[in-house]
């Protein structure tokens, strides 16, 4: 059979969708039973099925099955070889279940089939217990340690993605070679580019691609198509824009959410940004820093606690903050190094945490300075908006690890009453150096990350959420990582030293 033209299946999708806002294809979450499930699939004619899961790195997995197959799915699980994927079981023991999670079903938008899509938890075919090694285990673990701790019940998160849209990418590595190059019709370098109708100018500068207008922003439409698909997915967008970097750094905002929900909300928010790039000839990466000399892509992490409906962050101390938010910020710093591994889990990470320029490496709190770890947005007086933002993750970050971990931090620090020190609202680029030292930083290599968790993860397996064999895997397949960045010559090693 021929498959659907491009511009026939465009149309075909976006006759399936309502306006911004509408949400006709998203399961609601108040409906969460097999025979709703099953009366969603008849509604939108489903002909196909989709369960997808996440592994250890944090890249989604999917496999599918035609329709008839979701009653048997849905009351039992979908088995998988969990051997052939990464951070999973050994191939001794490598027969494991797929169960999908009901209120997460949406009609994914990109299959010319209809098809539902589901996230997953993983289960062990024997035991009947969540696998301790899928990240959404570990993720639904640290809720039920936020609750059984009684300092609170709920704790939102709202996870600020920066990512670039790029027109092409390059890339290869050999024995004797290795090379990259990205481009963009917006990047500052095709001033000079020759083009078919000739080059009409409107490039963005380096660092000055923070909220331009249209024609040098070239992407509004396809961040608003993208929007579209998130808000019809169930995601509710907060706002949209360019940002710093030239060559198509973009933001989009989702609406916080309960833990669980939002690490599914940012693997479906990656998802589907890349495929609407993708439907439009153009791919999106959530690598922090793939352009030398112009900024990388953070992931800024809003954060608050909430017990039978009421916010627990807003109070009368620094910044409108409550006793606890100052513990929980006493948390975060000072397990920030060990976050820092599960956060920023690359060696690419750490191109953009360098001392010195845009990125928070300083590990110190304030309000409105952005150059410290942590900040606390004053856009509102409202309690409920009362929130801390943990500014050194980064977009490649697998949510369901970081997010559990910068929960079990905070609560660590809340539970041992622990004080941040001092605050400070002076720009940390103009600090006298002497008083800057006193600062501690960030780990300035993945190497150093690992490290630091190695010494301290307590507060990680103490409650049984991550455990010691995961961080153990875990450090072991990031050192090799590590290690064989070492060992690659560069581009950059040739230019300078191939005739020294």
């Amino acid at each position: 059979m021929n498959p659907i033209p491009a511009m026939e299946l465009e149309k075909k999708l976006l006759s399936l969708r309502r306006p911004i806002g509408g949400q006709d294809l998203a399961f609601t979450p108040q409906m969460r039973t097999v025979e709703d499930v099953l009366a969603f699939a008849r509604k939108h004619e489903a002909t196909m099925f989709d369960l997808t899961f996440v592994d250890v790195p944090g890249t989604l997995q999917h496999t599918s099955k035609p329709v008839h197959e979701l009653p048997d799915v849905l009351r039992s699980g979908g088995g998988f070889d969990g051997s052939s994927i990464r951070g999973f079981k050994q191939i001794e023991e490598s027969d494991m279940l797929l169960m999908p999670d009901p209120r997460t079903a949406i009609i994914d938008a990109f299959k010319a089939d209809t098809t539902i899509s589901f996230l997953c938890d993983v289960k062990d075919p024997v035991s009947g217990e969540l696998f301790d090694s899928s990240p959404r285990t570990i993720a639904h673990r640290a809720m039920d340690a936020l609750r059984s701790s009684t300092v609170a019940d709920t704790a939102y998160f709202g996870p600020e993605a920066e990512f670039f849209i790029f027109d092409s990418v390059q890339y290869g590595e050999d024995v004797n070679t290795a090379f990259y190059r990205v481009d963009s019709d917006e990047a500052i370098w095709n001033t000079g580019r020759e083009e078919e109708g000739g080059n009409l100018g409107y490039k963005i500068r380096h660092k000055e691609g923070y909220f331009p207008a249209s024609p040098a922003d070239k992407q509004q439409d396809l961040r608003s198509q993208m929007v579209r698909e998130l808000e019809c997915a169930g995601i509710k967008v907060e706002t949209f824009h360019h940002e710093v970097a030239t060559a198509g750094q973009a933001e989009i905002d989702m609406e916080r959410d309960e833990l669980v929900t939002m690490a599914d909300h940012l693997m479906r928010y990656k998802y589907i940004l890349r495929n609407v790039a993708y439907r439009h000839g153009k791919t999106v990466t959530f690598m922090p820093k793939p352009l030398f000399g112009d900024n990388g892509s953070g992931m800024h992490v809003h954060q608050s606690l909430w017990k039978e409906g009421k916010p627990l962050f807003a109070g009368e101390e620094y910044a409108g903050l409550s006793p606890m938010a100052l513990h929980y910020i006493a948390g975060l710093l000072k397990h920030a190094g060990a976050l820092c591994a599960l956060g920023n889990p690359t060696t690419n990470s750490y191109k953009r945490l360098v001392p010195g320029f845009e990125a928070p490496v300083n590990l110190i709190y304030s309000a409105r300075n952005r150059s410290a770890a942590i900040r606390i947005p004053m856009y509102s007086t409202n309690p409920k908006t009362k929130r801390v933002e943990f500014r050194l993750p980064d977009p490649i970050c697998n949510p369901y690890l970081t997010f559990a971990a910068l929960l079990l931090a905070g609560l660590d620090g809340i539970e041992r009453e622990l004080l941040p020190g001092d605050h400070t609202d002076e720009n940390l680029y103009h600090m006298a150096a002497e008083k800057l030292a006193a600062i501690k930083h960030a780990p300035a290599t993945l190497g150093e990350a690992l490290d630091a968790l190695e010494a301290d993860h307590d507060f990680l397996t103490s409650r049984g959420v991550f455990s010691e064999a995961f961080l153990t895997a875990f450090i072991e397949g990031k050192r090799a990582e590590v290690n064989d960045e070492n060992m690659r010559p560069t581009a950059h090693e040739f230019f300078k030293y191939f005739d020294a």
